[in-house]
């Protein structure tokens, strides 16, 4: 899977050797449904980090997301990836946050997984530096630098329209 976010050719060298094992952790737990359920979604352009709210309520249903209190992102099944650059589905502006901080994969099972991806300043999850790739639990809270989310899923049973946020353009 040739991903353009996964790059790592502005990394130092030691760096970038730290980055690409990160990245194959990341690309190794990618299973064929998941792969296959990613593939249909990004050929729909149901690919947005954020999306639009309808009288309350998202406009189509959302498995997995995440909140900063003040904006839902949506999870796609496939590759999340979150950081600094312009071509993450999150993108969150701080120095401090890598360019690609870390991923979160949702595999066609609704399941989720945290990586970091050797990121210079840390991913930390419920307040723990995370060293291996974790599986997100709903109300799991996701901190990069200063910016803090929280990860939801449906099995938590929270309806999108009583968090607080809003589902933006």
């Amino acid at each position: 899977m040739a991903d353009p976010r996964l790059n790592s050719l502005h990394l130092d060298n030691n760096r970038r050797i730290e980055y690409r094992r990160a990245r194959e952790v990341l690309l190794n737990a990618h299973g064929s449904h998941t792969l296959h359920a990613f593939d249909e979604s990004a050929a729909s352009g149901s690919a947005r980090t954020i999306i639009p709210k309808n009288n309350g309520s998202a406009a189509r249903p959302l498995t997995c997301w995440l909140s900063d209190g003040e904006f839902l992102y949506p999870l796609q099944i496939g590759l999340n990836t979150l950081g600094r650059a312009n071509d993450n589905n999150v993108v969150i502006e701080d120095a401090y946050v890598s360019r690609r901080q870390c991923a979160i994969l949702i595999h066609s099972t609704e399941i989720a997984e945290l990586h970091d991806t050797a990121s210079k300043n840390g991913t930390y999850l419920n307040g723990q530096r995370l060293t291996v790739p974790v599986v997100l639990r709903n109300g799991d809270e996701i901190r990069m630098s200063e910016h803090k989310y929280t990860f939801f899923n449906r099995e938590g049973n929270v309806p999108v329209e009583s968090l607080d946020g809003t589902i933006v353009h």
